[in-house]
């Protein structure tokens, strides 16, 4: 196989039959590598909320030339230790690395241009709300909102604070779903009737049992400041750092991973979003006290002419699985992993009969008639074919989104996930809550994005 650059797909193309021959070509046109960046022209950025996905955040991003981490922000005094060991002085990163629990100090101190915010869900708005205001570029990890109530305000803040906002749903920056994208817009399988998408688990820290360190306690976390605008409660150790299981902070599967889902699939179509939606789930293995379910499942309609159906099962059986299904009146688009898989059935030419009930001489009528019609359309099952486009091996969208943040932050250009798209994503995905919560139907306006 041809070596290719890391933003360039390899497209395997081959027939349906086994054994097919595979050919090597280059299906997109790869991007420009980043311009070089003067040594003091990097873009010098902060990380609030430096758990899991905050301290992945910041690895990635700080792979995209000309990014410095100067700052990091955290309840638990043990993740600003780490984040010392990890970038402090004598690492690669090699900067007096400042730390404090309370984001806000960040916030106040010059020379940060942007913020990582990896926070529970309950704190996206308000810190993302501050940081803005205090003029920083923004990227949020998903979901973009925890409350409905919660859009709007941090459209308008974007706005008019003329700040960066992009939302930390890389795909929206894969090549995988870019040529999904493009397939989908050619006619490849048609017209779009259906999308299938799932994201199954089966493991104790893929349903958010992540460990306690055993250093845990009120001296070692700031749990008033966790806290924040949700219920004021005794310490609680597991609510601290498996907060994902409670809706006071979290938006559950749904906006942990139903959000990924739906960004996705409104990149792909181009769509804003279902206009109604219902959903059924429950907690049906991890009854271990939290409030939000393992199991849900729910169907979307949208206005394009299309339903969307979701799955999320933290008990699945299997290996973690992911993947989307797009189906056509001529195909299907699949999306597994790093690739993304064609298969093409054309609807026949001809309507085809069923005669053998008639009278003989009814049969024959018919038939003449029927050959008549259809004489120079050829016979036989239309061609169907597979074609398969890879992404190239260690490929990571994480990196393409934080480039892509990054370039918006120097040029001033909007994000590929803006406010608006990014609120679009978790308003749909925070439906199916409604619905489960409701035990009903919930109906949505994706262009005004509000409840109807």
């Amino acid at each position: 196989m041809t070596m290719l650059n890391r933003r360039t797909f390899v497209q395997l193309a081959g027939t349906a039959a086994a054994g097919a021959h595979l050919q090597t070509l280059t299906a997109l046109t790869p991007q420009a590598p980043p311009q070089p960046t003067a040594a003091n022209n990097n873009i010098q950025f902060a990380l609030i909320g430096a758990g899991i996905q905050g301290q992945n955040d910041t690895r990635v991003a700080l792979q995209v030339p000309g990014t410095k981490l100067v700052a990091v922000a955290d309840c638990y005094d043990g993740r600003l230790t780490h984040s010392k060991e990890l970038w402090g002085n004598g690492t690669p990163n090699n900067v007096d690395l400042f730390t404090t629990r309370d984001y806000r100090e960040i916030l106040s101190r010059p020379g940060i241009d942007a913020v990582i915010i990896a926070t529970p869900d309950h704190w996206h708005k308000q810190a993302a709300i501050d940081a803005m205001r205090a003029g920083k570029d923004v990227y949020l990890e998903k979901p973009m909102i925890h409350l409905y109530s919660d859009g709007p305000e941090m459209i308008s803040t974007a706005r008019s604070t003329n700040r960066i906002l992009q939302v930390g749903s890389q795909r929206v920056s894969s090549v995988i779903y870019a040529k999904a994208k493009e397939l989908l817009a050619s006619g490849a399988i048609g017209q779009l009737n259906m999308v299938s998408a799932r994201w199954d688990r089966n493991s104790s820290l893929g349903a958010w049992n992540y460990t306690v360190p055993p250093d845990a306690s009120p001296e070692t976390c700031d749990w008033p400041l966790f806290l924040g605008s949700a219920p004021k409660i005794p310490w609680n150790a597991e609510h601290f750092f498996q907060w994902r299981k409670w809706t006071d902070y979290s938006s559950g599967v749904a906006g942990d991973l139903f959000v990924h889902l739906f960004s996705g699939t409104h990149f792909i179509t181009g769509a804003n979003g279902p206009t109604r939606a219902m959903a059924t789930g429950g907690l049906r293995f991890w009854k271990d006290g939290r409030n939000v379910p393992d199991v849900l499942l729910a169907l979307f309609d949208y206005p394009q002419g299309f339903n969307l159906s979701l799955r999320v099962n933290f008990v699945d059986g299997g290996e973690e699985s992911e993947g989307f299904l797009f189906t056509g009146s001529e195909g299907t688009l699949e999306i597994t992993g790093n690739a993304v898989t064609v298969n093409r059935v054309p609807l026949e030419k001809e309507p085809g009969y069923t005669i053998s009930t008639f009278a003989t001489a009814t049969q024959q009528q018919f038939l003449e008639q029927y050959r008549q019609k259809y004489a120079s359309t050829p016979t036989g099952t239309p061609y169907a074919g597979v074609e398969k486009f890879v992404a190239p091996h260690g490929y990571s969208d994480s990196y393409d989104h934080f480039h892509n943040f990054f370039s918006s932050v120097r040029t001033r250009k909007q994000p590929v996930e803006d406010a608006t798209f990014g609120f679009r994503a978790a308003g749909a995905a925070l439906l199916s809550n409604l619905s489960l919560e409701r035990g009903s139907i919930i109906h949505w306006n994706p262009e005004t994005m509000k409840l109807t």
